[in-house]
C-alpha cells in the first residue's frame, strides 16, 4: 500500500543509546536533558529567537492562544485541518471564516478587512502545504486594526522566505512534529516565539501554570515533551536535510511526468521561498481531465495508492460550525471550487521514483 506520507523511521541501532541514557537518568519527562538538548537544537537549526517544546501540535495552538489571551472573535481559513479551529473553540474564541486565494490556497489578505469586527482580536492563517502565506499583506491588516497574528504553521517545518525563517513571522508561529509531518517526534510540537520573556509564559502555561515548586502562576494545561520523544526528534534532526532534498526530488519527478496533462495543476514553489515540500496536491478539472477528483482517488486506491483529498469538506462544513454566518458556502467560493478539486499524492523520503512513475502513469492513462 502507498500512502500520501509515511514516518521516516531511523535505523533502530541508532535509537538505542538515546533510549538506554533515558532509562539510567530515570528521567522520562519534565524538561530531560533531551527536551533541554532539542529546544537548542530545533532554535538553532530553524534560526528562530526560542522555542518551547509541546507533546503534540494542537496543544500547542491551545496554548498559543492563552499565551497572548485571544478572546472574542478571530479570522481563519477553511481550508485547514480541523485541529486549527476547535483550538478556537476550545479557547471559547468564535472562528470566522475568510476565503482563500485561487493560486495558493492560503487565506486571501484581501478579503480579512471586510471580517473585521470591534470583537475581532486575531489573524489565525495556516501555512497550507508549508506555502507561505502572504504575510507581509496580512501583517500590515493586523498593523492597521491592532490584531495578534498566531500562525498555523504545522505544515511549515524549515520552510524559510527570503532566507528568513517562516517560523519568525506573527506574534506566535506553532509547529506540529506529528508521525505525518516533514520532521516528527511521533507525536509533538512547538511553539516559536519572539523572547525569553514570551516563552517564559508560554512554559508555565504548559505546565499546570507552575512558576516553581511551591508556586502556579497561571491556569496552565500539562503539554509537556516526554523524553523519549525528545530523543526520537534529536535523531531525526540529524536526518532531516537529506528528508527534505529527497522530497524535493520526489516533488520534481512528479512535476515533470505530470506537465501538459489537461485538467491537472500542480502548485509552483513561492518565488524567493526555500520550501519543505511537505505534501504533492493536485488540482483535478474534471471537465478537461474527464474524471472527477473523486473518480480518481477511488481509481489509485484499487491500485493501492491511497491518495488524500486535503481538505475536504471544508472545516467550515462540519456540524459544529456550518452554522456560522461567514461559513455559508457563499462566503467562501474559492475553497468551495479547490476542495472539490484537491488531491494530495503520495510524498515521503523512501518513495521510490519508479513509485513516482507507476502514479504518473495511471494519471496519464484515462479509462
Amino acid at each position: 500500500m502507498i500512502y500520501v506520507t509515511q514516518p521516516e523511521m531511523p535505523p533502530l541501532e541508532e535509537f538505542e543509546p538515546y533510549l538506554k541514557k533515558i532509562w539510567e537518568s530515570r528521567w522520562l519527562t519534565n524538561n530531560g536533558q533531551f527536551h533541554e538538548d532539542l529546544e537548542a537544537a530545533l532554535a538553532e537549526y530553524l534560526g528562530v529567537p526560542c522555542l518551547s517544546l509541546f507533546s503534540n501540535g494542537t496543544l500547542a495552538l491551545l496554548t498559543a492562544l492563552q499565551a497572548l489571551r485571544i478572546t472574542g472573535e478571530v479570522i481563519t481559513t477553511p481550508f485547514s485541518f480541523v485541529a486549527t479551529t476547535h483550538a478556537l473553540w476550545w479557547n471559547n474564541v468564535k472562528p470566522v471564516f475568510v476565503d482563500i486565494e485561487p493560486e495558493t490556497f492560503q487565506l486571501d489578505p484581501m478579503r480579512i478587512e471586510s471580517a473585521i469586527t470591534p470583537a475581532t482580536t486575531a489573524i489565525l492563517p495556516v501555512h497550507v502545504y508549508g506555502n507561505p502565506c502572504n504575510v507581509d499583506a496580512i501583517q500590515r491588516v493586523a498593523d492597521t486594526f491592532g490584531l495578534r497574528v498566531i500562525y498555523d504553521a504545522a505544515h511549515a517545518f524549515g520552510v524559510k522566505r527570503g532566507g528568513r525563517s517562516l517560523a519568525c513571522e506573527g506574534d506566535l508561529s506553532v509547529l506540529s512534529f506529528h508521525a505525518t509531518k516533514v520532521f516528527t517526534t511521533i507525536e509533538g510540537g512547538a511553539i516559536v516565539a519572539p523572547d525569553v520573556k514570551t516563552k517564559d509564559r508560554i512554559d508555565f502555561l504548559k505546565n499546570f501554570g507552575f512558576a516553581d515548586e511551591v508556586t502556579v502562576v497561571a491556569p496552565g494545561i500539562n503539554a509537556k515533551m516526554n523524553e523519549v520523544q525528545a530523543a526520537y526528534g534529536l535523531l531525526q534532526l540529524k536526518h532531516i536535510d537529506s528528508h527534505i532534498s529527497r522530497r524535493r526530488e520526489v516533488a520534481l519527478r512528479y512535476r515533470a511526468r505530470l506537465a501538459g496533462i489537461p485538467g491537472i495543476r500542480h502548485l509552483d514553489d513561492i518565488a524567493g521561498t526555500t520550501p519543505n515540500h511537505a505534501y504533492f496536491p493536485i488540482m483535478i478539472d474534471a471537465d478537461v481531465y474527464g474524471m472527477s477528483r473523486d473518480t480518481v482517488y477511488e481509481r489509485l486506491k484499487t491500485h493501492g495508492i491511497y491518495s488524500r483529498r486535503y481538505f475536504h469538506p471544508l472545516i467550515s462544513h462540519f456540524p459544529v460550525y456550518r452554522g456560522l454566518p461567514s461559513a455559508h458556502p457563499e462566503n467562501l467560493p474559492v475553497a468551495e471550487a479547490v476542495s472539490r478539486r484537491i488531491l494530495c499524492l503520495p510524498i515521503y523520503p523512501s518513495l521510490e521514483l519508479d513509485v513516482v512513475d507507476k502514479i504518473c502513469l495511471l494519471l496519464e492513462r484515462r479509462p
